[in-house]
């Protein structure tokens, strides 16, 4: 949402919406929901495909993977590498000239201003729900860090269980961070290895764990447009 009044008047047209799209009765629809507000200019660091780790590490654990009824071989990883970081993809200016009806150098200018001022990034391939390869788990996690925060904000930076951290305030919880696990307890052995390396850094947490099963919708462009 572009403020809090915008997503606070789309709360309050939610109930009609499902209403009239869906069939809800009105009294059905009243959410409870519990919001909280972060801003993405304190972001600590961002690199969704950095799930990628997890498969590499699998897939030379066991010798062979298999993510949604394909077999994976190193070809495919080699592949799924350089798609992920981008290499090989580039930006089709014959394509947006064909579409915008503008010049190709006026099209090249503003893609150009478009990166340098940071509007966009450089087109790389997504895993389909972003932030999590296939068959992983997602933890969305606030933590509050109570000592040698600088050293744990550099030691998440470097590392690719940790796609998204964001600095926050909200209650007692500093950070934001999302996570790539194969499972549960997965995360609790890294978790416990964070606890050991700075004993004195970590108090509270509240651990959200979300499956790539249990996704309704997620379009990755439709908050930026």
């Amino acid at each position: 949402h572009q403020n809090i009044t915008s997503y606070q008047r789309w709360m309050d047209l939610l109930p009609s919406i499902l209403k009239t799209k869906y069939g809800i009765y009105e009294k059905d629809t009243r959410l409870v929901s519990s919001t909280a507000y972060f801003s993405n200019q304190l972001m600590i660091k961002y690199n969704p495909s950095s799930g990628l780790f997890l498969i590499e590490e699998d897939f030379k654990d066991r010798g062979e993977l298999t993510i949604n009824g394909h077999e994976l071989d190193e070809t495919d990883i080699k592949i799924i590498k350089c798609l992920v970081s981008g290499k090989g993809i580039k930006i089709s200016r014959t394509l947006l000239c064909q579409k915008t009806g503008l010049h190709r150098k006026t099209v090249e200018k503003r893609i150009r201003a478009f990166l340098k001022e940071g509007l966009i990034s450089e087109p790389v391939c997504r895993f389909p729900n972003f932030f999590v390869p296939p068959n992983y788990i997602l933890t969305y996690s606030l933590y509050e860090i109570k000592d040698s925060k600088e050293k744990v904000l550099e030691e998440i930076r470097k590392d690719p269980q940790a796609p998204i951290a964001i600095k926050i305030i909200h209650e007692r919880y500093n950070l934001l961070l999302f996570g790539n696990y194969r499972s549960i307890s997965d995360h609790l052995r890294w978790e416990e290895s964070y606890r050991k390396r700075f004993p004195n850094s970590f108090g509270s947490a509240s651990i959200t764990y979300l499956s790539p099963e249990m996704t309704i919708s997620f379009d990755q462009q439709i908050v930026s447009l």
